[in-house]
């Protein structure tokens, strides 16, 4: 085979490498944590969908003999699946491996899995003619969802399909369902009947998923059902599962806020850590407890020992997750600023992280905090709406972006601040946003 003829063909696979998951460096290691978290423990179907994704990532981060062994142990955990048979799971992985000895030069081996895809095709084709293997599809749909928010509804069209050939995959279609949930996360849309049918039907067909029950809950919390015995059952039976961020300890936290329970939250995440005290995840979990409590509950002032409690907490935390720590670094700063002696330290943590060289979507995100802190905790308003100012300039669509759009249209209709002329200025020239 020509070189040309083997680019063309590399270019045809469906594997990591061609799935345009294009990310900056700051977001792989978010990625690469955030799979970590979901934890390796026997019985996880994702397992060589795990190894797969990490593998991408870690050649994209440089480390090559980390991608190579994540790849061996998707091929291993695939292989798992069927007995040692080369079957249509292992698509994916071959494509990715044909792909990485390519980029090292190593054209021999890159060639052998172009020829070990080609007899697995053969000897496996997809179930409808030109389509998709489901395996393909459904490992396709929770790659876009695992890598980017954005792409959730585009993976649960994959899920979809995947589950047309394979109706019997009971995980696909209840993925589908999260998947749909998360994209409607910051909109009404999952208000609709049809969501509803979508949910019910899931926990019929899936029972046993306490991550999918703790969803459902949620769901229902947000339309002010009476749920609480039902969460407090779904809490017994978490804390007696294995930690993972698939556990649904974390969901289940949401509901008691959602519920304005923030202590239950608070409880439910030291029951788990008093557990498993050593795991990360769980200490991610405590500190969020707590910094919910702290900031969003009204009716009692958190008391100094709550404080220090959760700064020790969200410290623990920062050196637990060094490569992805500038969200968990705010919140640190955040919870100093609500101590009785930390705007100093929130200030200056602020004025350092400020100070490195941050992607344009980290920036974004750090200005608009910094605004809200200055808000709320400093009383400055004025340079809080330069920093939403800031942050909303950066054209990438965000949560963060659109709530600094949105504070300062509220600003600017209220009309009774002196910066309301620059405000209205500003947003009528603001730039549309964009990925970056």
């Amino acid at each position: 085979m020509s070189a040309a003829q083997s680019q063309s063909k590399l270019e045809s696979l469906e594997c990591h490498f061609t799935w345009n998951l294009d990310a900056n460096r700051s977001k792989l290691f978010r990625v690469r944590d955030a799979l970590v978290d979901i934890g390796t423990d026997g019985g996880n179907i994702w397992l060589g969908h795990i190894y797969n994704l990490q593998g991408f990532i870690h050649y994209k981060l440089g480390f090559i003999e980390e991608a190579r062994d994540f790849f061996s142990r998707a091929t291993e955990t695939f292989h798992q699946l069927g007995d040692a048979d080369e079957g249509p799971w292992l698509v994916v992985n071959y494509g990715n491996l044909a792909w990485l000895h390519q980029h090292l030069g190593e054209d021999s081996q890159s060639q052998r899995y172009l020829s070990k895809l080609d007899t697995l095709m053969e000897k496996h084709p997809p179930p409808i003619q030109d389509e998709l293997h489901p395996e393909v599809c459904a490992e396709k749909a929770w790659t876009l969802m695992k890598f980017d928010k954005d792409k959730k509804l585009q993976a649960a069209d994959y899920f979809q399909r995947a589950v047309r050939m394979k109706p019997e995959m009971v995980s696909w279609q209840t993925s589908r369902v999260l998947a749909l949930v998360g994209a409607y996360k910051h909109s009404d849309t999952d208000q609709d009947v049809g969501m509803l049918e979508e949910m019910r039907m899931a926990r019929e067909e899936d029972p046993d998923n306490l991550y999918l029950a703790a969803v459902d809950l949620l769901l229902r919390a947000k339309r002010r059902e009476q749920i609480k015995d039902e969460a407090d059952e779904l809490e017994e039976k978490i804390l007696m599962n294995p930690v993972s961020s698939y556990s649904g300890i974390k969901t289940l936290m949401r509901v008691y806020r959602q519920l304005d329970c923030y202590d239950e939250a608070i409880d439910l995440a030291e029951k788990a850590l008093k557990k498993h005290p050593d795991e990360r995840y769980l200490k991610r979990c405590a500190a969020l407890s707590y910094r919910w409590r702290i900031v969003f509950y009204k009716e009692s002032r958190p008391s100094e020992s709550m404080i220090s409690r959760a700064i020790s907490l969200h410290e623990e935390v920062v050196s637990l997750y060094p490569d992805s720590s500038l969200i968990k670094e705010v919140d640190l700063a955040n919870m100093y600023a609500k101590s009785g002696h930390g705007l100093m330290k929130a200030e200056q943590m602020y004025q350092e992280m400020m100070k490195r060289d941050l992607e344009p979507e980290d920036k974004q995100m750090l200005y608009h905090c910094y605004a809200k802190y200055l808000h709320f905790d400093r009383k400055e308003g004025q340079k809080s709406i330069k920093y939403h100012m800031k942050a909303a300039e950066i054209p990438h669509q965000s949560f963060f972006r659109q709530n600094s759009i949105n504070s300062l249209q509220r600003i600017s209709e209220r009309g009774r601040n002196r910066m309301c002329r620059e405000i209205q200025e500003f947003l009528e020239n603001l730039p549309d946003s964009e990925s970056v």
